[in-house]
């Protein structure tokens, strides 16, 4: 595969540039089994439809059909389950869960991931809390009929967000 680097200019980053050295969507670490790909997230409807609103020339076109988007801020009901199940940057930034190459946090790593981006280390970090929230999997099914996406919506969306399908629970 022929590297390319893609440059960065948007609201949160400038000047920032990465290489892309994977092919897209390809060779994810072997622990690392996202069941929905970023277009696929955007398109159900993830953090109130504001996440990606100024930094969309960085990715596909086609993420973006059909993407549920809310430009003038975030919107819940832009999210597939209608809730809320988003923190501020503000508190992601004072937990130490923003690593400075992504500021907008692990969905900005997971879209540049996706895209072929390698960093070992931030990518052992971001796949580790990945695994970490798998723990939502378990209370869904413990706690909910299968298949019941009305029984604890927030936590449903929550594991979208992570690219858990939990539609599927």
């Amino acid at each position: 595969m022929r590297r390319k680097s893609v440059r960065v200019n948007d609201k949160m980053q400038r000047g920032y540039t990465y290489e892309l050295v994977a092919p897209t969507g390809r060779n994810f670490a072997p622990d690392f089994e996202p069941e929905l790909t970023p277009a696929e997230m955007l398109r159900l409807g993830v953090f109130g439809g504001k996440y990606m609103t100024d930094c969309r020339r960085e990715f596909p076109k086609s993420w973006f059909q059909r993407a549920k988007l809310s430009p003038s801020g975030s919107d819940p009901a832009q999210n597939y389950f209608g809730v809320s199940a988003s923190q501020p940057l503000s508190i992601w930034r004072k937990k130490g869960w923003i690593y400075r190459d992504d500021p907008r946090g692990w969905f900005q790593w997971y879209c540049r991931y996706y895209m072929g981006r390698r960093l070992e280390d931030e990518d052992a970090r971001q796949i580790k809390r990945w695994k970490q929230i798998r723990r939502h999997v378990a209370q869904l099914k413990r706690n909910c009929e299968a298949h019941d996406l009305g029984c604890r919506r927030r936590q449903r969306q929550a594991l979208l967000h992570w690219a858990y399908d939990s539609r599927k629970i």
